[in-house]
């Protein structure tokens, strides 16, 4: 029985690109019991490894979520802001933001808002994020009393939750927690394979993949895996995709930046087909993943990309299929437990 108590704990936590900590934190006391040995490195990924005499496997998942940063404080004590990741500017309107100290705790709480809506205007134009600010109803002497300063992080929340449909999660930063809430359970459940399997929980994925290309250095792996998430195509605007929620994990062909191992995705399809794992094969445009620079290591790593889809990503209210995420959690033990011969 999964721990859902877990992945909505991950949900809640702040882990924004650069402030990882928080969401670390737990994972390496989650995951410590069942591995051999956990280290942290010097950019701040966390490697948790069992041992074994076979091939080097890398799994990774990315721990940090797409936020925000403080860029101004306006004399009436506005809070100007960058976007830290791939944020769309209209997502953020009316979104309640909490600030963070540099340990992750809370400075203080504030709402993201621009002047139509501030002021109730007709809205003409979509708005760009230079015209957002966070009103936290305090001034700019008040909010430098309490520790907000140019750089401070702003972090858009709501808390994790079920719909209608209990097997139906909705909640922020589902981009990655959800990865590494499945090599966490992965982790648990692993109790005989002769892999030398490392378990990888990459920071700053959303703003440039930089700890999965530090932390394949260290591992070295023969081949390896992404564990993250996808858009779910199911919209009425994406009704001839297969990217459906709730209809099996997908498995990546090609993204914008690579193309998975063939022999890596055929094995993968195999393991799907036969202990009858339902199974979507992706191709996908724009966007990548970890697995762009564990491929791209040294003389070339096998590699691909094994996950769950989900709708609304990179805002506060993603949603997901705890179905989809139990297949593929199903799906990942059993590659490990019979992996390729690569």
């Amino acid at each position: 029985m999964l721990n859902i108590e877990l992945l909505k704990k991950l949900a809640n936590t702040f882990g924004p690109s650069g402030n990882e900590m928080s969401v670390r934190k737990i994972i390496q006391k989650e995951i410590k019991p069942y591995v051999d040995e956990c280290r942290v490195n010097k950019l701040g990924n966390l490697i948790a490894r069992k041992r074994g005499k076979g091939h080097k496997v890398m799994l990774a998942a990315h721990m940090d979520e797409v936020a925000l940063m403080v860029k101004k404080i306006d004399d009436n004590g506005y809070i100007r802001i960058s976007p830290v990741g791939g944020i769309e500017p209209v997502t953020l309107i009316g979104q309640v933001a909490r600030i963070l100290k540099p340990n992750g705790t809370v400075l203080c709480t504030g709402v993201i808002s621009y002047g139509e809506v501030h002021e109730g205007s007709e809205i003409k134009e979509l708005p760009k994020i230079d015209y957002f600010y966070v009103d936290t109803g305090l001034t700019k002497k008040e909010l430098k009393d309490k520790g907000v300063e140019i750089g401070s992080y702003v972090v858009p929340t709501q808390q994790f939750n079920t719909l209608g449909n209990k097997d139906i999660i909705t909640g922020k930063a589902l981009d990655d927690r959800i990865g590494c809430y499945m090599l966490v359970e992965v982790a648990k459940l692993i109790k005989k394979t002769n892999l030398d399997i490392y378990f990888v929980f990459s920071v700053q994925e959303e703003i440039g993949l930089y700890g999965a290309k530090t932390s394949v250095y260290e591992v070295n792996p023969n081949w390896g895996i992404a564990v993250d998430v996808t858009l779910a195509l199911d919209s009425d605007l994406k009704g001839n995709s297969n990217i459906i929620l709730g209809t099996g994990p997908f498995l990546t062909v090609k993204d914008s930046e690579i193309i998975a191992s063939p022999v890596l995705d055929e094995h993968i399809k195999n393991i799907a087909k036969k202990y009858k794992i339902p199974l979507n094969l992706e191709i996908a445009d724009f966007g990548t993943t970890d697995a762009t620079n564990m491929m791209l290591h040294g003389g070339g790593v096998p590699s691909t990309i094994l996950g769950v889809a989900i709708r609304n990503i990179h805002t506060t209210a993603g949603i997901a299929s705890m179905k989809d995420i139990r297949n593929c959690i199903k799906l990942l033990k059993l590659i490990l437990e019979n992996p390729p011969k690569i």
